[in-house]
């Protein structure tokens, strides 16, 4: 069964950077297109970033020059350095993952930005 599980968030200071990690599991082989999304309170979830399994990468224009998505296909592992982090970057952040044809979610780790 695919699992998708993420780590890396928590509590920054604007200005400050973060790194966040998805590891899928359950994955032998399969493993396409990659992706974070966040939603905060009151707003619905939204693209960050993706990347797929060539390596080519699309961001939202509100993150752009900020943060970088990048993965590692021997560890069927997808990154997302955020830097320069601004209060409005808070947000439950979700790894997204498509396995074949089918897409999988992670549970989400929380990242707030202090002013």
């Amino acid at each position: 069964q695919v699992q998708l599980v993420e780590s890396g968030g928590g509590l920054v200071q604007a200005g400050g950077s973060l790194r966040l990690s998805c590891l899928a599991s359950g994955i032998i082989f399969g493993l396409n297109d990659m992706g974070w999304y966040r939603q905060a309170p009151g707003k619905q979830r939204e693209l960050v970033a993706d990347i797929t399994s060539g390596g080519s990468t699309n961001y939202a224009d509100s993150v752009k020059g900020r943060f970088t998505i990048s993965r590692d296909n021997a560890k069927n592992t997808v990154y997302l350095q955020m830097n320069s982090l601004k209060p409005e970057d808070t947000a439950v952040y979700y790894c997204k993952a498509k396995v074949y044809v089918r897409y999988y979610w992670g549970q989400g780790t929380q990242v707030t930005v202090s002013s």
